[in-house]
């Protein structure tokens, strides 16, 4: 797996909305209820119990997207001991009403951990900039919405009877990396490979993308990967599809990346006379 720190593809104008779409999602995880002691590992269990309560009342759940089903219980947030004497969460009756629909748009700013959420927004800020640039800022947020509601949905139809709640930005930010390698695909991307230790190279955009894509739709399938089930990785690939769909009409206006500089890890190549 590559990480990625850098494109060189420069922009014309501030990419606002990236910078508000990473601010929301930054204060939406440190507002959310009981994610600190989730996130040092250590949480009491009341913490737990606050935050399986705030997830399913915010996230989107496939069963409740597609068929409308709602739960007769659900976590209350509060921690209770049960009759084998064990300490758990106590259910009842949901005392709110949730929108299925507008779940999916709630669930994009919901992240169950830092790792998560960092992960998200380096991709989100590396790679949305750009396609904010090109899109401009009202059809570009637009976009980001769509193709969180495509990888929601998607994952939901094809895992119609599942009640695990689905959080996280990554179904729309998969769609910016879609349109990203159809509008720059030879845009160079300064990523660290792990390799004993991280090197530095700088690879093309289309090279790294398309790399990331087959890993994503290898790991949907089950494959090459332990405790799959925990990632939604078919929304990756919904999202990043229809990221690469609504980018196409956009590909003939969209000016070349900069020629890259002669550059290896950071330096200037010697030119080589034949």
């Amino acid at each position: 797996m590559v990480i990625p720190v850098h494109d060189v593809n420069p922009v014309r104008r501030t990419p606002w909305v990236t910078y508000a779409l990473v601010a929301v999602n930054v204060l939406v995880f440190v507002a959310t209820p009981g994610i600190a002691g989730s996130v040092a590992g250590g949480g009491s269990v009341s913490q737990l119990c606050r935050l399986h309560a705030f997830l399913d009342h915010w996230a989107a759940v496939p069963r409740e997207l597609i068929h409308h089903q709602m739960p007769r219980l659900v976590p209350t947030g509060q921690a209770g001991i049960g009759a084998q004497g064990a300490a758990g969460c106590v259910v009842a009756p949901p005392g709110y009403d949730k929108s299925p629909p507008l779940s999916v748009l709630t669930a994009m700013f919901l992240h169950g951990s830092w790792l998560h959420l960092l992960g998200n927004m380096l991709f989100l800020m590396i790679f949305g900039n750009n396609i904010e640039d090109r899109m401009g800022h009202v059809r570009y947020l637009v976009f980001y919405v769509v193709c969180g509601y495509a990888a929601g949905y998607g994952f939901a139809v094809l895992n119609a009877d599942s009640a695990d709640p689905l959080i996280g930005a990554s179904g729309a930010i998969a769609g910016v990396l879609g349109a990203y390698l159809v509008l720059y695909p030879r845009a160079r991307v300064w990523v660290l490979v792990p390799f004993l230790v991280f090197l530095p190279l700088r690879l093309p955009a289309w090279l790294v993308l398309g790399f990331w894509f087959a890993l994503q739709a290898v790991y949907s399938s089950g494959e090459g990967v332990s405790g799959a089930g925990t990632v939604a990785y078919l929304a990756h690939v919904v999202g990043f599809l229809a990221g690469m769909l609504l980018a196409l009409p956009l590909k003939p206006g969209t000016p070349p990346p900069p020629e890259p500089r002669r550059l290896l890890f950071g330096r200037r190549a010697r030119p080589r006379y034949g």
